[in-house]
């Protein structure tokens, strides 16, 4: 049974994949926008792999979501969901540009027809001064606005 994203239009789903003692890349979706937290390890390897991803699973036998984020030699975002997977084809000039910089965020528009857009962004996570005593912070961007943050 395919099912598709409608039904959250007006709320927020936040997935964290949790691996071993690592949390992996975040995802927020909201209305038609994804957004794409990524932590400094993570964007050295979607920089030299050209991709970076994940899986969130229901179990044996069921519907697994998944998600990724590609390179592409396209000069404009993309995006698409088949068989429970969201795919990003991210401008590879720009992702390259924003991995090695010390900008914040990457952002695109997907047109996928004359009455559809789905805002795409991409952002480095930062260390949350606030955070809980759990949580790993140690692959976590300097917060740019210090002692002030969260």
């Amino acid at each position: 049974m395919k099912r598709d994203l409608d039904h959250i239009r007006s709320t927020e789903l936040h997935v964290n994949f949790h691996l071993g003692e690592h949390w992996i890349m975040k995802i927020r979706i909201r209305e038609n926008t994804l957004r794409f937290r990524l932590r400094r390890s993570e964007v050295e390897t979607f920089d030299r792999t050209g991709t970076i991803g994940d899986t969130v699973r229901f179990g044996v036998g069921r519907n697994d979501f998944g998600y990724s984020l590609e390179k592409t030699l396209q000069s404009d975002f993309s995006a698409s969901f088949i068989g429970g997977t969201i795919a990003v084809q991210v401008p590879a000039a720009a992702a390259d540009k924003w991995a090695k910089s010390d900008e914040v965020s990457l952002a695109g528009t997907y047109f996928a027809d004359e009455q559809t857009q789905l805002k795409i962004l991409i952002e480095k996570d930062f260390v949350c001064l606030n955070a809980h005593n759990d949580e790993d912070q140690s692959d976590r961007y300097p917060h740019p606005k210090g002692d002030d943050a969260c």
